[in-house]
C-alpha cells in the first residue's frame, strides 16, 4: 500500500482536503490525522471492518480499547446509555480538549472498540482538523495514537509515517501537536471517579470541577497481561517505549545528576554510546560527559517538557545510542502525565534514589 501524505492548514483546514480524507473514513478505510495531544489513526467507530484495520496497522491486541472521538457533545447519545451529571459538568468544562471519559457503552458501539467491555472511552478533541474531519465523516471516529503498538507516540506526521508507512492509505500533516502527551482518561463508571491514565488535563484541574477525583493507582512490575481486556488504553507497564533501553532515575535533582553521570561513565567504559534525556537546566552537568544530549525545555515548565517529550525520545532512538538515561520530573500539573509516560517508556526500569 502506498501512503499518501497531504499537508493541511492546522488552523483553517482546507475543506477540499477534509472532504477527501472523509471519503476514506466513510468507505471503511483508516486515516492518520492531527489532534492537540498526538496524531491519531482513525476509522469510523461503527464499522467493524474499518476498526480491524486500525488493529492490523498498529499490531495492536484486541484487548486494548480505542477512544472514540466526537465533534459535538450531542453525539454522546450515540455512544452511551447514560450521561451522568458528572459527565455533563466535565464536558462543559473541558471539551473540546484532552479529556477522555469512560462511560457505559451504548448498544450501537462495536465490541472491537471497547475490548469487549461494557464501557466506552469518549473525547472531543480540540484541533480544527480533527473536528472538521469527524464532522465531514458524519460519524464518531475511533482513534488510538498513530504508531506501532507500544512504540513512542507520534507528535508529527513524520513520526506517524516512520511507524505506519505502507500500512495506511492517508496521512494528514497538520504540523506538531501542541500538548504532546495523550488525553487524561477518567473513569466515570467507578463508584468514585478515578484517573486511569494521566494526560493533558491535570488532576488539579479535574478536582476544580469534581473534588473527589482520585489519582491513578500506582502499579508495580506485576502489570496487566496483554491478553487481559483493559478499561482504557495505556495501562500496560511497557508503553510509549523507544526501541532501545531507557533507564529512569528518580530522586532529588542532585542525586539524579550524580547517579546518571556514574552510570554514564560505566556504560562508556563498556564501549556503549549513551544518550541523556534532560531539562535545559541539566545540560551544563552533562556537557563534557561524552553523552548525546537531548533537552526537553525548562524543568519549571511542564507544558514545554510534555510537548517535547515524545519527539525527544524519537530523536535519541534515531541517534544511534545504545541506552537512554533519563531524569524524572515533579508530578504537579502535567508532571503527573510526564512521569507516567517516562515510567512506561522505561518498562519499569527505574533507579530509585534518596
Amino acid at each position: 500500500m502506498k501512503t499518501e501524505v497531504i499537508k493541511i492548514d492546522p488552523v483553517h483546514p482546507e475543506s477540499s482536503i477534509i472532504e477527501y480524507a472523509a471519503t476514506f473514513l466513510r468507505s471503511g478505510e483508516v486515516v492518520v490525522f492531527p489532534t492537540e495531544t498526538v496524531y491519531g489513526l482513525g476509522a469510523d467507530a461503527f464499522q467493524p471492518a474499518a476498526l480491524e484495520r486500525i488493529f492490523a496497522a498498529k499490531g495492536r491486541p484486541f484487548s486494548d480499547p480505542l477512544i472514540v472521538h466526537i465533534a459535538e457533545k450531542g453525539s454522546l447519545e450515540l455512544l452511551t446509555v447514560s450521561i451522568s451529571e458528572w459527565a455533563r459538568h466535565l464536558a462543559e468544562a473541558f471539551w473540546p480538549g484532552p479529556l477522555t471519559m469512560i462511560l457505559p457503552r451504548g448498544p450501537q458501539v462495536p465490541r472491537l472498540v471497547t475490548a469487549g467491555l461494557d464501557t466506552v472511552a469518549v473525547r472531543m478533541p480540540q484541533h480544527p482538523v480533527a473536528l472538521a474531519l469527524i464532522r465531514a465523516a458524519g460519524s464518531p471516529v475511533a482513534a488510538p495514537s498513530a504508531n506501532r503498538f507500544m512504540h513512542i507516540s507520534p507528535t508529527t506526521a513524520q513520526h506517524a509515517l516512520a511507524d505506519l508507512n505502507g500500512r495506511v492509505p492517508l496521512v494528514l500533516d497538520g504540523g506538531s501537536s501542541e500538548v504532546g502527551v495523550e488525553s487524561t482518561v477518567l473513569d466515570l463508571c467507578a463508584e468514585v471517579p478515578r484517573i486511569l491514565r494521566p494526560g493533558g488535563v491535570s488532576l488539579e484541574a479535574l478536582r476544580s470541577v469534581l473534588p473527589d477525583v482520585q489519582p491513578p493507582v500506582q502499579r508495580n512490575s506485576k502489570h496487566r497481561d496483554e491478553e487481559e481486556a483493559q478499561k482504557a488504553p495505556g495501562q500496560l507497564l511497557t508503553h510509549y517505549a523507544p526501541a532501545i533501553p531507557l533507564l529512569l532515575f528518580d530522586g532529588s535533582l542532585e542525586a539524579m545528576h550524580y547517579a546518571m553521570l556514574d552510570e554514564l561513565r560505566r556504560r562508556r567504559t563498556l564501549g556503549e554510546r549513551v544518550g541523556v534525556l534532560i531539562a535545559d537546566e541539566d545540560a551544563v552537568v552533562f556537557q563534557d560527559s561524552g553523552a548525546v544530549i537531548q533537552t526537553l525545555g525548562s524543568a519549571n515548565n511542564p507544558k514545554q517538557i510534555a510537548t517535547a517529550l515524545f519527539a525527544g525520545l524519537r530523536a535519541l532512538e534515531t541517534a544511534g545510542v545504545d541506552v537512554i538515561l533519563c531524569r524524572n520530573f515533579d508530578e504537579q500539573g502535567l508532571g503527573l502525565a510526564i512521569r507516567d509516560r517516562l515510567l512506561k517508556a522505561a518498562g519499569g526500569r527505574v533507579v530509585k534514589l534518596d
